[in-house]
């Protein structure tokens, strides 16, 4: 193919590690669970007039297969094991899951099949989503002028930080999702790779190739599907960290919090959670806030809070990361994922805010509730009551 039709994807591992991670505990543990995931577009663009561009490069996705290098690299990763490996080697993304419209104007994405296969789709086709975008809009945008900003940035952050010890400083690239574009976010993060405090990146195809720390361990929809899975719903969310202990034990050990609420995640983790996993993911509502909650949380069992680590992957930028190191970094161990700012951060370009979340599990209906407002997804409120009164929340008069 040539032209805008020449696949944007070209790797198999071009996603996030926790794709993988989440993929192998499926394939392990819940191999005939079934799933449905659709797309939201938080802003109110309208992207449908893109739907037959994105169809089309979908398509080119089924011809993604894992290389024997790249085989043989994840094998030398200590989570991985050689069944899960020989099977990842036969997968083949199904574009037929995939029912992708134009509904006046607006974008429509529907994703349904094993959740062993779905779990594959939502980071690259995000990614994809957002590059036909971008190209579309702004084609005389580029890696040359992301660079300039990125440097820019860098001088200024090395300005506020001329008399702070950044010894404890760490930044990740979590920028997979929401690119410019693939060449775009592997420039930036081989500039990043520059700077001492720079420790890895999410996306498994650049940590492969530029020889850097891939990071990852879950997300939402581990446990929005334990959900359904669980034969308890009060029970679903330590059904999902335990499976997930069972899964990889000592590795692998950042929880994310904010499924449900961090109030309500925090009731449930406790001494033996949180004495086996590493840390906790912020991924919404008040960073601050949340960390004081969760070195409280640490404290009141008895656990020494510098033996954790603290994750914040919400919005972030580098100036709200320092921010965030000046206030927790001689209180814990704390890293930042910063994703859309990174590698979307570009003068004059409004970066998309889209999403791809769970809505089914086995056919029926499963919920992320958020710390922040506007991130409720869920099609059956009653659903939502029933979660809410699993786990002692408040009920809210709509959800949106």
């Amino acid at each position: 193919m040539t032209g805008h039709t020449s696949p944007i994807l070209t790797s198999l591992l071009d996603t996030d590690a926790y794709k993988l991670h989440m993929q192998q505990a499926v394939l392990h543990r819940y191999n005939d669970v079934t799933v449905t995931a659709e797309f939201r577009c938080r802003g109110d663009e309208q992207l449908g007039s893109y739907a037959d561009a994105i169809r089309a490069q979908i398509d080119t996705m089924q011809s993604l297969a894992l290389q024997p290098e790249e085989q043989l690299w994840l094998a030398s990763l200590p989570f991985f094991t050689p069944d899960y490996l020989d099977w990842l080697r036969q997968f083949r993304y199904n574009p037929q899951q995939v029912k992708v419209h134009n509904r006046a104007g607006r974008l429509d994405i529907r994703i349904t099949g094993p959740w062993r296969e779905v779990i594959m789709w939502e980071v690259p086709l995000l990614a994809l989503i957002s590059e036909v975008v971008h190209r579309h809009r702004s084609p005389e945008v580029g890696v040359d002028q992301a660079l300039a900003h990125l440097d820019a940035r860098l001088a200024e952050f090395h300005q506020q930080t001329a008399d702070v010890d950044l010894s404890r400083f760490r930044l990740m690239d979590f920028g997979t999702r929401r690119r410019f574009s693939q060449p775009v976010q592997e420039a930036i993060v081989r500039q990043l790779q520059t700077q001492p405090w720079f420790v890895g990146t999410s996306n498994y195809d650049l940590a492969r190739r530029l020889q850097l720390t891939p990071v990852g361990t879950q997300a939402h929809e581990w446990f929005q599907a334990h959900q359904q899975i669980s034969p308890v719903l009060a029970n679903s969310q330590r059904a999902a960290l335990q499976a997930w202990l069972d899964e990889y034990d000592s590795q692998l050990g950042i929880a994310l919090t904010d499924c449900i609420s961090m109030d309500a995640f925090l009731r449930d983790f406790g001494y033996e959670f949180a004495s086996r996993y590493q840390g906790l993911r912020h991924d919404s509502g008040d960073p601050e806030q949340w960390g004081e909650k969760a070195l409280a949380h640490y404290e009141s069992l008895g656990i020494d809070p510098l033996s954790k680590t603290l994750v914040f992957s919400d919005s972030l930028n580098l100036d709200k990361a320092l921010l965030l190191y000046r206030h927790f970094g001689q209180r814990t161990n704390v890293s930042f994922g910063i994703g859309t700012r990174l590698t979307c951060d570009i003068p004059g370009i409004t970066p998309l805010n889209i999403v791809i979340k769970l809505t089914e599990c086995n056919g029926k209906p499963v919920a992320k509730l958020s710390d922040s407002p506007g991130k409720t997804i869920c099609h059956d409120p009653a659903f939502i009551r029933a979660l809410r009164k699993a786990f002692d929340l408040p009920l809210v008069k709509k959800a949106s």
